[in-house]
């Protein structure tokens, strides 16, 4: 089967999604994951999500 929508919901954003994740600092990668970090909402990356989710990166989460 082919797979025309994958992707689709991100594709009307800027850059379809992509660009620096404040925590880790990768650019160009896909930063639609939002949480809400320090009564701030900021757009993540998937590892940094699932890092955070596990109760990793709290340095870098105090930071922001």
């Amino acid at each position: 089967m082919s797979k025309a929508h994958r992707g689709k919901g991100i594709r009307d954003q800027v850059k379809s999604g992509r660009g620096v994740c404040p925590l880790c600092k990768r650019t160009a990668i896909k930063t639609v994951y939002e949480n809400e970090l320090n009564e701030k909402k900021v757009n993540i990356c998937k590892q940094c999500n699932k890092a955070v989710k596990n109760g990793k990166l709290k340095e870098a989460v105090a930071a922001l």
